[in-house]
């Protein structure tokens, strides 16, 4: 039998000598190369090349804060902690992250928001991760997703995944590439004023009942209205459509990209 044995939270294989003639492997550098890996585990070097890694960890809730940064700290990342959005844009502001992760429920800007300001300041190659004990239905995970965030954690959750499934995102290649526009969000200019004023609505979280009340006219129309909506944007739904609005900030109360009359 091959030998398995675990160190710390990794399980290491290491071939018999039978197996290695049979797969002509050469065990001596194998094993120097495990073992030298091992050492500098135990010697408190952080694997995988994590010390040059920042976690941002943003939750309204100390408890929840507290777990993620020992969580982190354990397996040796730098963690910097905010309890609101506008604290954690003026941490990444200071020192850009390698990873962060967001609670959905945070005071003033949602974790959403903070989602869609991240990836536009600092690329879609910022891993972005959105947890929620609240937010758990299946659209609301599509809805995060579709925004923008690379993953959608459910609270409670397991310590175990959370590293799993993190460790995975920090792991993959980063470039200096900034986020391109999607077709969807190219397309935002060919919507009218009532389009548009439909599409916002459809992201502050308005049914179209709500909407046609709203805009007083009738649920038919904002019906209407939303088919043609997904038509020019080239989505198949409203959360598509929804997400390309957050991602060019049509939820909130500025300026919208120019578009013609209708």
């Amino acid at each position: 039998m091959d030998n398995l044995r675990t160190e710390g939270e990794c399980l290491i294989f290491l071939p018999t000598a039978r197996t290695a003639r049979r797969y002509r492997i050469c065990l001596a550098p194998l094993k120097t190369y495990v073992q030298s890996i091992i050492s500098s585990w135990k010697q408190g070097a952080a694997p995988l090349d994590s010390s040059t890694r920042t976690v941002l960890v943003v939750d309204s809730d100390p408890t929840a804060r507290e777990l993620l940064t020992r969580l982190f700290q354990r397996v040796g990342y730098r963690v910097r902690e905010a309890s609101a959005g506008d604290q954690a844009l003026a941490q990444a502001q200071r020192e850009q992250p390698g990873l962060a992760i967001l609670d959905v429920g945070l005071p003033g800007i949602s974790g959403y928001e903070l989602c869609r300001e991240l990836k536009d300041r600092f690329g879609s190659e910022l891993p972005v991760v959105l947890v929620s004990g609240e937010r758990t239905e299946p659209f609301d995970r599509v809805g995060g997703l579709l925004i923008g965030a690379d993953d959608y954690i459910v609270k409670p959750f397991d310590p175990d995944e959370v590293l799993a499934r993190t460790r995975r995102l920090l792991d993959r290649p980063q470039g200096p590439k900034r986020r391109r526009r999607t077709d969807s969000e190219a397309n935002v200019g060919s919507l009218t004023r009532r389009e548009l004023q439909v599409l916002r609505l459809l992201a502050e979280g308005l049914g179209q009942p709500a909407i046609a009340r709203e805009l007083v006219i009738t649920p038919k129309t904002v019906s209407t209205h939303i088919q043609r909506i997904l038509a020019k944007l080239g989505v198949h739904n409203q959360a598509q459509a929804v997400a390309a609005a957050y991602r060019l900030g049509l939820n909130d109360n500025g300026d919208t990209p120019t578009h013609r009359r209708s």
